[in-house]
């Protein structure tokens, strides 16, 4: 079965509200081995709405709207849809009485807006909204189906896993549409695909993407219309095979987080984490504390982004910083150690940068990150350039000191 999407609200091509219901709405319907084909996002103009809904039923015959179904005078998809189908709206008492009830359950009572939220379709189910006043439609047909969700996201996720999905299940062919994610960080997306385009046709049927982000790029497999045994055989296989290719760089899957990979490394090793940070200015922190019950590893560190501190606080010799600058390799390794040794850890992280907009020069250009690390009775540097903005360097830095720790903490002897 495959469905087209089409989003109503004037408010979401001017870009003043989010459309986070696209996305859930293929997910789960992904889930259910439902295909979503194409979205459509259009204004709150009759001509507009039956133009998009009437085109999408004429490519595959099943639509989902969302938004529209309110009581004010630009909700006009309810009338225009049900004119697509022949159907006058007719008022209808249940309905009606549903929304009266949840208003007075809030203490209110509704206004004669509200009266036209209770006017269905002649020849429409209402999915019955527990969780707002606007009822969804399921409107089925000689032009097709066609289900009407509200646009509110915590009404319209309620109304399609609870009400909608269980309809749509009951028709489904017991084929799904299946993905799974590997997880890579520390290589750019054109080596990436270097690696992995001699290997690309053997993954078939499975289709292979590359979602690029500040933190790595992840590589999505996606098993469509097949058997769930086969989906899951040719995923489990093909994610193997890009681990294999992308070696070290590959370190999760899923929505695995490496700071929660790199706890448990050291977690496992009976390790303590410090950090020294600069030009991050606590955001390696953050993401540490980010995960849950990563007191047991991670005990704290300093901000040392003046010099002052570096020396205060960690120890960084003055004369170290005279001879190489703050973002240097060896201040870098000297606020790694300081920070070990201050708070008593095996491990610790030292990062130091230029994170711009000013401030780089020939030698050390804006980007400019070096990091130092120690695991136990390993000591590791490196000095590396980000391309970004402000926070698109400091978010990488972080992410590549999470990933250097962790191989060290993990492949440590």
């Amino acid at each position: 079965m495959q469905f087209e999407l089409v989003t109503i609200g004037t408010e979401l091509l001017l870009g003043f509200t989010i459309d986070s219901n696209g996305a859930h709405i293929g997910q789960t319907l992904a889930d259910a081995g439902i295909r979503l084909t194409r979205r459509t996002t259009v204004p709150d103009e009759a001509d507009a709405i039956r133009s998009a809904v009437s085109e999408a039923l004429a490519r595959t015959g099943a639509v989902i709207t969302t938004g529209g179904l309110g009581p004010t005078r630009d909700d006009l998809s309810k009338a225009v849809v049900a004119g697509l189908f022949g159907w006058p709206l007719r008022f209808d008492p249940r309905v009606w009485d549903d929304i009266c009830a949840r208003f007075r359950r809030m203490g209110r009572e509704p206004s004669p807006a509200n009266r036209c939220q209770a006017e269905v379709p002649e020849g429409a189910t209402v999915l019955a909204n527990q969780w707002g006043t606007a009822p969804g439609l399921w409107l089925e047909g000689a032009p097709g189906l066609v289900i009407m969700l509200p646009g509110v996201p915590r009404e319209m996720r309620n109304l399609l896993e609870q009400v909608v999905m269980p309809r749509l299940q009951a028709r489904a062919s017991g084929r799904v549409i299946r993905s799974t994610v590997v997880r890579t960080t520390g290589i750019p997306e054109s080596t990436l695909g270097a690696r992995v385009a001699p290997v690309e046709d053997e993954l078939a049927p499975l289709t292979l993407a590359y979602l690029p982000g500040t933190d790595g790029v992840d590589l999505r497999l996606t098993a469509w219309d097949l058997p769930a045994d086969e989906a899951d055989r040719l995923l489990a296989r093909g994610a193997d095979r890009l681990r294999g290719l992308t070696g070290e760089h590959a370190y999760g899957s899923g929505d695995d987080d490496l700071a929660a990979l790199t706890l448990g490394a050291l977690r496992a090793r009976g390790w303590r984490l410090s950090v020294a940070e600069s030009c991050t200015g606590g955001m390696l922190g953050a993401r540490l504390t980010a995960v849950p019950g990563s007191s047991d590893v991670f005990l704290g560190g300093a901000i040392s982004y003046d010099n002052v501190l570096k020396q205060a606080l960690l120890g960084v010799p003055g004369d170290l910083l005279a001879a190489h600058g703050a973002v240097s390799v060896e201040v870098a390794q000297a606020m790694a150690d300081g920070a070990a040794s201050r708070f008593g850890t095996e491990a610790a992280v030292g990062i130091t940068g230029i994170a711009g907009p000013s401030g780089g020069t020939a030698d050390k250009p804006v980007g400019t990150v070096c990091v130092g690390w120690v695991a136990g009775n390993q000591r590791a540097v490196a000095r590396v350039v980000f391309l970004g903005g402000r926070r698109e360097i400091r978010e990488r830095a972080v992410q590549f000191a999470l990933h250097r720790l962790w191989l060290l903490s993990r492949d440590s002897g």
